[in-house]
């Protein structure tokens, strides 16, 4: 893209985050307003865009804006997590909202700017709902989840917005897509890359090299099932697992079962301390989050466990797919939309999928994909070329770009390409 088609937002307070998002929620409002601050006083009267498309909470001022001005905006709700800030703060951090306050989101009714404006929070989420043009959650199933009631954790103020957007045709929901580095053929963290016509080589080759790094049992014929979301226990259902995992691992003692975790949170410690308990060392794998060791963990495992509580899109299943690894999951969100339950026979689905949130469930979904570890290496095979041909095809940025384009277009009511 040539440069003049860029336009960055620059302010001092970017210049002091070592990482895009900050573990501190003061610090975050602050990033988030700074970068609204230079889109909505900078760089959208210098360019007066065709169309502004926002993502989450930390753009959620931005949609009233658009609004007020007449110009199309779309609003991407990637997760359900909001803020809430005060028009006095808002004004305080530069962004003066007097000319577009009545199409932002309160926590109760305004009556008036003056009335609302040190007293009322704004919640962000909502307000970039309320006040876009159209709106899309990452996956069609998280939007339709959100939209009949189906999870209690989702506030009030998210699900009466959104059936609001959907009842009036201008919500809908589109998958994201994983990176495309993700690929077995080019990945630079793998010892063996491979294709889907070779991958039992090359993964059999990742395979060996990961037991080695991490100290579990050096055994090609051992399954390994890979953790790669964060320990969350709101959303990522790890507690599950943990209520099974000694029943796991000693269910197939004899045949050197694997589970490796690479990923933080609150719960790792709780993994280790049962890893510990049940002298599970060569057998359960736990270490922090690191891109390259993930990397050749989807390479080197068979299974990706993903027993989400909900799951608005979900990226570690459709990587798992391109990388022959096949999800264990929870049937939720975009999950649902994206992995349909194995049938071998009929030469269909693409990984195993629990329907009741419980560890019952979870064991059940294990143990379908044990069933399937056992089948003939022949037909093991022919499956997961099958698996992985498809998900290299369905899951990619092609595919989502060009949803959204469709998606522009209608809003603008012109073709764009």
């Amino acid at each position: 893209m040539p440069d003049e088609r860029l336009h960055l937002a620059e302010d001092r307070a970017f210049f002091y985050m070592d990482h895009i998002y900050s573990n501190y929620g003061k610090e975050n409002i602050k990033i988030a307003l700074a970068f609204q601050r230079e889109v909505i006083n900078n760089i959208v009267p210098h360019v007066w865009p065709d169309l502004i498309h926002c993502n989450d909470w930390m753009t959620g001022l931005i949609p009233a804006m658009a609004r007020q001005l007449g110009i199309p905006c779309l609003f991407t709700v990637h997760n359900i997590h909001t803020v809430k800030s005060p028009m006095s703060h808002i004004e305080y951090e530069g962004i003066d909202a007097a000319s577009f306050w009545r199409h932002l989101f309160f926590e109760y009714s305004p009556s008036s700017y003056e009335e609302s404006r040190d007293s009322n929070p704004v919640d962000f989420l909502a307000s970039g709902i309320f006040a876009a043009h159209f709106v899309n959650t990452v996956s069609p199933t998280f939007l339709t989840e959100i939209v009949e009631n189906r999870h209690d954790f989702v506030e009030r103020p998210l699900q009466q917005q959104l059936t609001n957007k959907w009842n009036a045709g201008c919500a809908v929901g589109i998958l994201n897509a994983p990176d495309p580095s993700f690929d077995p053929a080019s990945d630079k963290a793998l010892v063996r890359r491979y294709s889907a016509k070779d991958h039992v080589e090359g993964k059999l080759e990742n395979k060996r090299l990961l037991q080695k790094r991490l100290g579990l049992i050096q055994d090609a014929s051992a399954p390994i099932f890979f953790w790669p979301s964060r320990l969350d226990t709101i959303q990522k259902g790890c507690q599950l697992l943990a209520e099974i995992l000694y029943n796991v691992v000693s269910s197939y003692w004899e045949r050197n079962l694997e589970i490796i975790f690479v990923a933080n949170g609150s719960f790792q410690e709780h993994f280790k301390q049962i890893a510990r308990f049940h002298k599970l060392y060569n057998r359960v794998a736990i270490c922090d989050f690191d891109e390259q060791i993930a990397r050749l963990a989807f390479a080197a495992s068979d299974f990706i466990l993903m027993p989400s509580r909900f799951e608005p899109c979900g990226l570690p299943q459709m990587t798992g797919t391109t990388y022959g690894s096949l999800p264990v999951a929870h049937d939720t969100g975009g999950i649902h939309d994206t992995i349909i339950h194995m049938d071998v026979i009929s030469n269909r689905g693409n990984g195993f999928l629990f329907t009741t949130f419980d560890s019952n469930g979870l064991l059940w979904a294990i143990k379908e994909a044990m069933r399937f570890y056992d089948l003939p290496q022949k037909v093991k095979k022919q499956q997961i070329e099958r698996i992985m041909t498809q998900g290299a095809a369905t899951f990619n940025h092609a595919v989502t770009a060009r949803r959204y384009i469709d998606l522009y277009e209608k809003m603008l009511k012109r073709p764009l390409v």
